[in-house]
């Protein structure tokens, strides 16, 4: 198929995606977009080696996925995605809606397990 028709049913599967979010995944993405999470850029329902993936931060190399209802009936292709995309070296996060739905700040402090270390004083930039 023309490569530029599969962006274009991407692109049109990915905004479909955006608009059947979940009130979890929206709790997320209000807490991650416009860098309002330590500064980083994440996007939403980003397409990597043609999967899907609820978010996803190029600086840390990282993708989340909110596991809602529609996980437990495809538990063999998630398993597979993420394994190809791990493949990729890149790391994955995933947990379900009722966790988010608990309590959201527990996705924020596994992303910070990502975060590098910070330098020791006196060094980095001009120093």
């Amino acid at each position: 198929m023309n490569e530029n028709i599969m962006h274009h049913i991407k692109k049109l599967f990915t905004r479909r995606l955006r608009k059947e979010s979940t009130p979890e995944e929206v709790t997320v993405w209000a807490a991650l977009r416009n860098r309002n999470f330590r500064g980083l850029k994440f996007r939403r329902q980003h397409v990597i080696e043609g999967f899907v993936v609820d978010f996803y931060c190029h600086e840390l190399r990282l993708a989340i996925e909110i596991d809602g209802p529609v996980h437990r009936r495809q538990n063999d292709y998630d398993e597979l995605r993420q394994y190809l995309i791990e493949g990729k070296n890149i790391r994955f996060i995933r947990v379900s809606n009722a966790e988010i739905a608990r309590d959201f700040q527990i996705l924020l402090h596994q992303i910070e397990t990502f975060l590098p270390p910070p330098l020791p004083a006196g060094e980095g930039a001009g120093g």
